[in-house]
């Protein structure tokens, strides 16, 4: 009897032991799956934002390329004005509501962009803001740089 006695003691001890074990083990994995959830939604956002960047940065360079030297296209020669093609180039940064800088040198027109994505989800383990760069260059290439064959001409 006493022997049975024991044996139902320290089963409801081991019982008592393992109380709340469950909540702990669902918390965390709650958060894993909250991160997990926020790596899926924000990471998406983020890769989403950094191809808007590169576009934008890449239309930039194209505005700013377009901005000919009107006195170089008079004498022959095409050349871009680097005033007309900064001006350009940042309007367009202005109108897309990205911030970036713009160079010219020579010929070529180089945007950067710069940004940030605030965070949804991935707040919860940390992660507020997540940094957004491109870089995206162009030239303006005007006329036929090669005659057609004699078998192909109109």
């Amino acid at each position: 009897m006493i022997s049975a006695w024991r044996t139902a003691a320290r089963a409801a001890a081991t019982h008592r032991n393992e109380r709340g074990s469950l909540t702990a083990f669902t918390a965390v994995m709650a958060v894993a799956l909250l991160a997990l959830a926020g790596l899926v939604i924000d990471g998406g956002s983020a890769i989403a934002s950094q191809r808007h960047a590169n576009d934008v940065a890449e239309q930039a360079a194209r505005a700013g390329a377009d901005a000919l030297s009107v006195d170089a296209l008079r004498e022959g020669s095409i050349t871009v004005n680097p005033r007309a093609a900064i001006t350009a180039a940042q309007a367009y940064l202005v109108a897309s509501r990205m911030a970036g800088t713009v160079a010219v040198t020579g010929n070529v027109v180089t945007v950067d962009v710069t940004g940030q994505w605030k965070t949804v989800l991935l707040g919860i383990v940390g992660i507020g803001v997540l940094h957004i760069a491109a870089q995206a260059s162009a030239t303006d290439v005007n006329g036929i740089t090669a005659a057609l064959p004699a078998n192909q001409r109109p």
